[in-house]
């Protein structure tokens, strides 16, 4: 049964110039890697970062088939604010208003479908857990592949937070006024990942 196998792959290989594309699995960097984001209120925005625990992408020598990247949420930081303020939000952030990092200290992302639009360029399209919660999203990326590299880079990806539970400040549940703390954060992403 193999030596069918081979000899098919062969003949398409004559006959048609194909070799068979294998897919590679590749580590992301996360001490190169980062994330960070963005919330914003009616009165301004505070932007930090979240590290990277873990994670793996898989591609072909042209093209990004797959993947999944852990959040350490234990690690997220205010970078706009210093002291006890930066301190106070930070705690906030961790805490059951938002995403109760010490029950869930990870979040998720997980890869499922890219499409092509432009030269390195696809949508992504993928699961991301929160809190145990898991919705689905998409967002462009710029995606680079070289033989023991793969670079992916999404910027202003947008996250509904109220659909993860998180709904302290929100307008869509409470009327608070000029205190109120949009739906959406922003995350900015950049991969790289080693084979």
């Amino acid at each position: 049964m193999k030596q069918i196998a081979y000899f098919l792959s062969f003949v398409a290989i004559i006959m048609f110039g194909f070799t068979p594309k294998k897919n590679n699995t590749y580590t992301v960097d996360v001490e190169k890697s980062s994330i960070t984001w963005i919330g914003r209120k009616v009165t301004g925005e505070h932007t930090g970062k979240i590290k990277i625990a873990s994670g793996k992408l898989i591609a072909d020598a042209k093209t990004l088939k797959g993947g999944e990247f852990l959040f350490d949420m234990k690690t997220i930081t205010c970078t706009d604010l210093s002291g006890e303020y930066r301190d106070k939000l930070v705690g906030h952030l961790k805490s059951e208003d938002f995403f109760s990092v010490d029950k869930y200290p990870t979040a998720k992302f997980e890869l499922l479908k890219i499409v092509p639009i432009a030269k390195n360029k696809a949508t992504i399209t993928g699961k991301l857990t929160i809190k145990g919660i898991t919705q689905s999203i998409s967002f462009p990326a710029v995606i680079t592949i070289s033989d023991k590299l793969v670079k992916a880079d999404a910027q202003k990806v947008l996250v509904d937070r109220t659909l993860f539970d998180i709904r302290y400040g929100s307008k869509s549940f409470f009327n608070i006024g000029d205190k109120a703390i949009d739906n959406d954060f922003e995350l900015n992403i950049n991969l790289i990942a080693n084979l």
